[in-house]
């Protein structure tokens, strides 16, 4: 028996995917079908930055009474896996970069959803890395591939991912283990088991019917027609950004507010130049839609919330209790208020604070009675929006980044863009709103002056491009790079 080859699996999962249950199905599985078996796992930082590795060998023939027990591995060999399950797709990435999985030998089996690392939540701009460079890197590295959004899955069914998982395991025939050893061994398991056989069910009738490599884009919502109306005076390469960008200014402050915004495009669309007109979209509408305690109480006490949040955790029919954590400061307070009642207080409290306001933590649990109308009370104060603190000071700087861009445009085009794209800098809440503001201001105020320099000298326009680009992606990059910014601007200034 120690002659014969064995089969290998590794299973890289994060925390609270159920990788541990997933191991044990297929070993427990393996064993009611007779196969020499041994599985093992390897902790890691499964929270955080890391995962989980839970690994398999099994003997490709059933055992006998009178063999000796194969020696198994307690790791696998990089090169020579066979399976390759994950219940998250960046962990095929982790992977790969190991070197385990091989294109001559390893079946992949993955859920193309995402949970996102850190390393990618801390960057502060796009730091999300491109799902379809994963799909190429799977492709390359498999045998076979079998991935497709076994999250998803899970939830129509009422199930699991890793039961879903399981399913496309014993579909994809990676394994010589029969479907009903599977299907034993979930029984045997005793756990949620009708919902895990579902999603197993699931995920076997994926996997036969050769699920996807990459998941196909959810259709298009058309438009309703008044926001079909609205955007009908505008080109048609604009439309894709201009019916989710109505849409949601609409929902957010109304009509008016949304005609506000076409009036603010415009100009820019007028001038010919799309790409300048598009990235003037795309980023106003954002812009305009700043989340304050008004809109964010919006979003939490919507009916469609709770009910998500019920599906999602199969608690249909059932009582649901959710609480919201929410810590905003004083900015936020007095931003949602008239700018006339409280602009004093605000000046007083900016010299008083000048590095960060005082916040008040509060845990809200929008599914009682009490706790539902403390949220919902917020959203009364929309009609007072347009007037608020937040409101006028956001705007106004709305209007001098559209100036700037206006400006930019008279002199050279792609600096105009690059000045549009500045907007992105305008993000986030509190202490780190604050900071990006003011990285946006210093941005904006130096790439000016750069260019009106150039300008003067009848010059060209590279260097102030440049700038704004180095700048913006130094503070996306991260805080540790903001100082690299800063002292990129400060050197572009003294530079005359």
């Amino acid at each position: 028996m120690t002659d014969r080859p064995l089969l290998s699996l590794l299973i890289p999962a994060v925390g609270g995917q159920g990788g541990g249950v997933l191991l044990e199905w297929i070993v427990d599985a393996a064993m009611a079908d007779g196969y020499p078996v041994h599985g093992t796992s390897i902790p890691g930082v499964a929270q955080r930055t890391g995962s989980t590795s839970y690994y398999v060998e099994l003997a490709t023939e059933r055992g006998g009474t009178e063999d000796l027990p194969p020696i198994f591995s307690l790791y696998p060999v990089p090169g020579a896996l066979d399976v390759l399950l994950a219940p998250e797709f960046l962990e095929v990435g982790r992977s790969i970069e190991l070197g385990f999985p091989s294109p001559a030998r390893t079946t992949i089996i993955a859920s193309t959803h995402r949970l996102y690392s850190i390393h990618e939540k801390i960057v502060t701009g796009g730091g999300i890395y491109p799902i379809e460079r994963l799909h190429e890197a799977a492709r390359a590295f498999s045998r076979s591939l079998v991935a497709f959004d076994a999250l998803a899955l899970a939830r129509e069914h009422r199930s699991e991912a890793n039961a879903v998982l399981l399913g496309a395991l014993a579909g994809s025939g990676a394994l010589p283990l029969s479907g009903d050893a599977y299907r034993q061994a979930i029984r045997a398991k005793g756990v949620q088991v009708d919902a895990n056989l579902r999603g197993f069910e699931a995920g076997f009738a994926a996997a036969a019917r050769g699920a996807a490599s990459a998941a196909p884009a959810p259709p298009a919502t058309p438009p309703s027609p008044d926001v079909a109306q609205m955007a009908e005076s505008f080109p048609g390469e604009l439309r894709p950004i201009l019916y989710p960008a109505l849409a949601r200014l609409i929902d957010y402050q109304g009509r008016a507010y949304a005609e506000q915004y076409l009036r603010r495009l415009r100009p820019f669309v007028q001038r010919g130049h799309l790409e300048l007109a598009r990235t003037v979209a795309r980023h106003l509408a954002v812009w305009m839609s700043y989340e304050d305690a008004v809109r964010v109480a919006q979003l939490k006490t919507r009916a469609g919330r709770f009910e998500r949040i019920a599906r999602e955790k199969g608690a249909d029919g059932g009582e649901i209790v959710v609480t919201d954590f929410l810590k905003p400061d004083l900015d936020e307070i007095y931003g949602v208020l008239p700018y006339r009642l409280v602009a004093p207080f605000a000046r007083w409290a900016e010299r008083r604070w000048p590095h960060g306001r005082p916040a008040l933590g509060q845990h809200v649990k929008t599914t009682t009675v009490s706790g539902y109308l403390r949220v919902w009370l917020l959203t009364l104060l929309r009609p007072l929006r347009p007037i608020s603190y937040r409101a006028r000071e956001e705007h106004a700087r709305i209007e001098r980044w559209l100036a700037a861009v206006e400006r930019c445009g008279v002199w050279d085009t792609e600096l105009a863009c690059e000045i549009a794209r500045a907007a992105q800098l305008v993000k986030g809440y509190g202490d780190v709103r604050r900071r990006m503001v003011g990285h946006f201001d210093r941005l904006l105020e130096t790439v000016t002056r750069v260019a009106e320099r150039h300008a003067a000298n009848g010059g060209g326009f590279e260097a102030p491009r440049l700038l704004a680009s180095r700048y913006r992606s130094l503070v996306l990059q991260g805080p540790d790079s903001e100082a690299e910014a800063a002292a990129l601007a400060a050197d572009a200034l003294r530079h005359r």
